[in-house]
């Protein structure tokens, strides 16, 4: 099997294990199951952003070795278990929220509301059901397959330069304005010499 590098026994020792109490633990999965992000988790659990983030960095690195072959460090398993909960509480967050989304896009979500009538003296309560919602359909896209609905804001438009020379790779900016550019663009590939004073050239009568 193969060895590990020294470099990489040094990633954690024990001392650096010693604010990770189960308890700590416990509230950085509750937090991450909740869908909180990092800072918040770390605050939620009483400890700092960076150290929440070196515990998770090694458990990362540590678990990437092992799956390579490499020789386990036994001082790590306390990260390799942390890295593991969090990852799996992160993707039960997104599993509910994406599940929610799903549920605005097709509707039919009831709620029901109370409310006292001072006039009658009694709590009347108000049934609601939410119409389908298309937006929240095309958020799912847009993000979660953004090759094919993604909204992108800049586009890049490569050009081969006039005379057949190099190509040229210019950096647009909002979309709507493309075709403006791109036009003008052509035209002095086009047309070189169209901007330049007809009296510049000494030959000219």
């Amino acid at each position: 099997m193969p060895r590990r590098k020294q470099h990489q026994r040094k990633h954690a020792t024990p001392a650096r294990a010693r604010l990770l109490t189960p308890e700590v633990e416990a509230r950085l999965i509750e937090a991450s199951r909740a869908g909180l992000a990092v800072d918040l988790a770390a605050v939620y659990a009483g400890v700092s952003r960076a150290s929440f983030l070196r515990w998770m960095a090694y458990g990362r690195t540590e678990a990437v070795d092992r799956a390579a072959g490499q020789e386990p460090d036994s001082e790590n398993d306390v990260f390799v278990e942390l890295f593991d909960k969090i990852e799996r509480a992160r993707a039960t967050a997104a599993m509910a929220a994406a599940m929610d989304i799903r549920r605005a896009s097709r509707g039919g979500i009831v709620t029901t509301h109370r409310k006292f009538d001072p006039h009658s003296g009694k709590v009347l309560e108000e049934t609601i059901t939410t119409p389908p919602d298309w937006r929240a359909a095309a958020w799912y896209l847009e993000r979660q397959h953004r090759k094919q609905y993604g909204k992108d804001d800049h586009l890049e438009v490569e050009l081969t330069g006039a005379a057949g020379g190099p190509l040229q790779v210019e950096q647009t900016g909002p979309a709507a304005d493309l075709a403006t550019r791109l036009t003008e663009t052509l035209h002095a590939l086009q047309y070189p010499d169209d901007d330049q004073d007809v009296d510049a050239d000494p030959d000219a009568s």
